[in-house]
This record gives C-alpha cells, structure tokens and sequence, in this order.
C-alpha cells in the first residue's frame, strides 16, 4: 500500500513537471480561433478567464506549416543560434578541457589562488559583468557580432569546474606507471585523461548547450542588428494573431535542447555527482 502511494505522488509530480511540454504542443497543433477563445483574456483582448484544454478539438498543422514554409526569419535566427551555441562549446572544449586538466594533475605558484578566482567568477551573474564586457567587446569592435557572445561563452569557468572534479578522481598511480612506461604529458592527457575524463566533458557540454542555446540577455545587451539575433528571441515578436505559429515555434526550438539533454542524461548525472563532492 505505500508503495502504491509513493508511485501515485511521483506519477503527480511527473505530470506536473511535464505539463507545460503538454502545454506547448497541444497548442502548436491548435487553430487561431481556438487559441483565441482560450488566451484572448490573457492578452487583454477579452475579458473573463482563460481556459485550456489539453487536446485541440479541431487539430491542425498550420501553425507548423506558417513557421516552416513563410518565416524566413524563423530559419535566420536558428542557424544564428546554431553558429553561436557551436562556437561557444567548440571554445569550451579547447580552453576549458585544458585548463581543468592544468588545475586537477600539476601543482604550480597561486593555483590555489587562480582556481578560487574561477570560483568567484562562477558564481557572478551576467549583470555584474555585463558593463565591463560591453566596455571591453566595444574596444575590440567586437560588437554587433557573433564574436561579442562566443568569445566571453568560450572561456566559461563553470565548464572548467565541472571538468576539473572528474580529472582529480584520476588515480595519481596510473598516471606514474605511464610515466615510467616512457609516456609524455601529452600523451598522458590525450591517451587517459580525455578517455578517463569523458563523462565530465560531456556533462559539460550538455550544460554549456542549453545555457548556449536559451541565451536572452547577452544578446540583447550585445547584437543591435535583428538579423544577428539568436532563435531565444524570435518568439518576444510574436502576438496572439500568430499564436498557433509560437507555439510551433516554441516546440521546435524545444526540441534540439530536449535531445541533446535525453543523449547526455546519464553523464549529466555523473557531472552534477562530481561537482557536489567536496575536496
């Protein structure tokens, strides 16, 4: 009897916790006069109280189709994203692996220092950072580019936290026993530390991916041009006469990040593990 109790709470909080998924697609697969009826109080074009409902009476793809077939813009931000969310892991993956291995396996003057600086860094929000950022893209003429998000996302500390705790659990006597075998450091790191190292890697990425990939503030500080602006802020344009068209759009923006999360759960996983053990 309490185990059918305990399963009948989780089932509770596993609707609650996807019901906003339900959300979204019940109403990408709605019609303009439905989900008119439903948020027009909502938006102030009608009066009374919203209602939902979680199956379309009448389905259609049209929201779908508008999105797909008549918004140019919709694919513009999207490979914008693409080219942002790419460029930032790419330069987590050159910076962060290597910088996290340097901290975990060798000892050198103020690294105890350093690495607490990175912490703190962590720790800061992007609003505390934001004016020196914007003051010192603006010297480089990095703004209104690409640059101006992918540079600051490439040398994420967070990244190199997570990556460091999986490459401190590599024991120190296999890394001695490669030593005595001929191996270089170089190959130590390519040969062990990366295969040894690959759940905190991946871990990282898959965060660093949905991070990337919901970005709002940043660009909005950073990009003036609209046609440089990532797929997270396309659906601030959109009102209740394309309502059917933001909740399809809201799917599929949905979608890349919901993969990328199912692909890399299990070393998503490993990597919170890690970065909650203490020293």
């Amino acid at each position: 009897m309490k185990q059918k109790l305990i399963l009948f709470f989780l089932v509770i909080l596993a609707v609650a916790a996807c019901y906003p998924i339900i959300f979204l697609i019940a109403g990408s697969l709605m019609g303009y006069q439905e989900l008119g009826a439903y948020l027009a109080p909502v938006l102030g074009e009608a009066k009374g109280f919203a209602g939902w409902t979680l199956f379309p009476v009448y389905p259609t793809l049209r929201g779908y189709v508008e999105l797909l077939l008549d918004s140019p813009s919709f694919f513009i931000m999207f490979w914008n994203s693409a080219a942002i969310t790419g460029g930032i892991l790419i330069g987590q993956l050159l910076t962060g692996v290597t910088a996290a291995w340097g901290f975990a396996r060798y000892e050198f003057a103020g690294k105890r220092v350093l690495f607490t600086i990175y912490i703190a860094l962590m720790m800061m929000p992007f609003q505390v950072t934001m004016l020196s950022s914007y003051l010192i893209l603006n010297k480089l003429g990095l703004l209104n580019t690409h640059w101006a998000l992918i540079l600051p996302g490439a040398f994420s500390t967070f990244s190199v936290f997570l990556m460091y705790r999986f490459f401190t659990s590599i024991p120190e006597a296999v890394m001695e026993s490669a030593r005595l075998d001929g191996a270089g450091e170089w190959q130590i790191f390519m040969y062990m530390g990366l295969p040894l190292g690959s759940g905190g890697i991946v871990s990282a990425m898959v965060l660093g991916f949905l991070e990337c990939w919901n970005l709002i503030e940043q660009p909005l500080t950073f990009l003036k041009d609209k046609s440089l602006w990532p797929l997270s802020l396309y659906l601030p344009e959109i009102s209740l006469q394309d309502a059917a068209m933001a909740f399809a759009a809201s799917v599929i923006t949905l979608a890349p990040a919901l993969f990328v999360f199912l692909a890399g759960q299990d070393y998503l996983e490993q990597g919170i593990v890690a970065a909650a053990v203490k020293e």
